[in-house]
């Protein structure tokens, strides 16, 4: 098998870098061309051993070291080349390396989003590209939400709106991001719960998430490598008490810087290779985690001839 150099060096860029990504994502500046399926699994390993009690940064005996796997199906099918439809199921493993806490596993949510290219404009070698993204995520299962951090999600029915806005000069690109997203109320295995007042209910109001984001990097083609920051934002919520434990309504905000890539291997039909590794550099009431993944991808071309020739003369412009 003959691989340059160049192509040797970016793969070995790419094969240390173990955050939930995939080939393409509702967050990012690439849509899949039309009658193109592309599926695959992403595997993720996240752990923490210092969390954020609102702004106090503490360790926890009881806890030790806090992990999560889990295991996502997840892909993109390009109705259009301007509109695609995405979606994602995770399996969850959470574990504790100390105290008494037991692990918790299950399927988690399954997430569908609806991504629109809105408008785009090339300018010689300049291209400007604004995209919408719609999304949906349910709970699959019955998990318990009222136990975290050894929960597996908070088992909130959630509807997110994102804008994107891409910039693209040679290999080079810039994109940045903001979303909204909705949470629906909860119900908890418990009649009264405390927060900042006492609630003689199962019902849990959950705040909502503001994202933004910004990433750039290199691009061509199939391949990418790309740095990004995060931040998510909670509107509403309130402190983790001291001592106390975590809370599917408390404020959870957080900071994340991390590297992404994409590899795909030029002697295997349209197979490629996901990486990311991801760091939480400022947070409230969450962990301070370090976040590792790694997929793999196949793309499925239903397209006819003609409309293969269509997709080929549009990647290349």
């Amino acid at each position: 098998m003959k691989i340059t150099y160049k192509k040797l060096f970016f793969f070995s860029i790419l094969m240390p870098l173990l955050q939930n990504i995939q080939a393409q994502t509702e967050q990012d500046g690439i849509m899949m061309a039309k009658q193109n399926w592309c599926t695959g699994f992403v595997y993720n390993y996240n752990s923490w051993n210092h969390y954020w009690e609102g702004s106090f940064k503490r360790d926890n005996a009881n806890l030790g070291t806090v992990s999560t796997q889990s295991v996502a199906f997840m892909g993109a099918y390009g109705i259009t080349g301007k509109l695609n439809v995405l979606y994602s199921l995770p399996y969850v493993r959470t574990h504790a390396s100390a105290g008494t806490l037991h692990d918790m596993e299950g399927l988690q949510d399954a997430g569908i989003w609806i991504k629109w290219q809105a408008w785009q404009k090339k300018v010689q070698q300049q291209k400007y590209t604004v995209f919408l993204t719609g999304g949906y995520s349910f709970p699959t299962t019955n998990y318990q939400a009222d136990f975290l951090p050894l929960a597996i999600g908070v088992r909130s029915k959630t509807a997110s709106l994102r804008l994107i806005l891409d910039y693209q000069k040679k290999n080079f690109f810039v994109t940045s991001t903001a979303a909204y997203a909705y949470r629906d109320n909860i119900y908890i295995d418990r009649t009264a719960y405390y927060t900042t007042e006492m609630h003689y209910t199962n019902e849990v109001a959950m705040p909502n998430i503001m994202y933004a984001g910004i990433r750039f990097g290199y691009r061509k083609k199939e391949d990418y490598a790309e740095f990004i920051l995060v931040n998510a934002t909670t509107l509403g919520g309130f402190d983790i008490r001291k001592n106390d434990m975590p809370f599917p309504s408390n404020k959870m905000n957080t900071t994340i810087v991390g590297i992404n890539g994409k590899y795909a291997f030029p002697h295997f039909h349209r197979i490629a290779l996901t990486s990311s590794v991801s760091y939480t550099v400022t947070g409230r009431n969450v962990g301070q985690a370090t976040n590792m993944a790694v997929g793999i991808f196949k793309v499925f071309d239903f397209a006819s001839a003609k409309q293969k020739q269509i997709n080929h003369n549009q990647s290349t412009n």
